[in-house]
């Protein structure tokens, strides 16, 4: 295979998943928002203030809809556009992870982000932000569950390098996420987008994946 060929490979794959991604989030704008949003209406339009049956029961009720439907549209704005991206890619990786971590509370997430980082493009934080998330849907979704994943995020001369470390219970996953096509596709996307690469090493029961850019 060409380098043209791999390279359509794997932006192919990456549009497709990006795709995907928007479509399932226009889904559940139609599915779960819209319709939240029209039931909250519907339930103010027949409220009035001064009925004398409404009790407190049916105000809290309303309250916790509302509550709940801000809290979706909150999460919705930060999967489209990661909180923080313009002003740090830590913050934005951390506030990535959150979700990741409180919904897999039986892996132990061991997370080095510095405090401070050099001034990054929006465009460049967004690819490593979304090379980041597919790597965690390939290797936690699909796979036996591993028990530690350790990030780092670290500069390096003129490069900047985030570490992926994901320990498993035995060598059997190791062989065969080293050959998943989708993690080859990760890598070559990522060279063409940002001029970065992504690669991976194995040893004992950890493999380690290594983001650079």
């Amino acid at each position: 295979m060409t380098y043209e060929q791999r390279i359509q490979q794997a932006l192919q794959w990456w549009s497709h998943r990006q795709s995907k991604k928007l479509f399932l989030e226009a889904e559940n704008i139609r599915d779960s928002l819209l319709q939240e949003s029209c039931t909250i209406r519907r339930s103010l339009d027949v409220l009035k203030i001064d009925d004398p049956n409404l009790s407190i029961y049916q105000i809290s009720e309303y309250i916790k809809k509302i509550d709940n439907f801000h809290h979706s549209l909150v999460q919705l704005s930060d999967r489209l556009c990661p909180v923080y991206i313009q002003d740090s890619l830590p913050l934005s990786i951390q506030s990535l992870l959150d979700p990741w971590v409180e919904s897999n509370s039986h892996v132990y997430f061991h997370i080095d982000l510095p405090r401070s980082w050099q001034h990054e493009s929006m465009e460049s934080s967004l690819v490593i932000l979304m090379a980041l998330e597919e790597l965690l849907t390939i290797t936690l979704r699909g796979f036996s569950t591993p028990i530690a994943i350790h990030i780092s995020l670290k500069p390096q001369e003129n490069t900047r390098t985030l570490t992926v470390k994901i320990t498993y219970t035995d060598t059997s996953n190791l062989m065969f996420l080293s050959e998943l096509p989708e993690l080859k596709y990760l890598s070559d996307s990522l060279e063409f987008l940002i001029s970065g690469k992504c690669f991976y090493n194995s040893k004992n029961l950890r493999i380690a994946w290594y983001f650079c850019w």
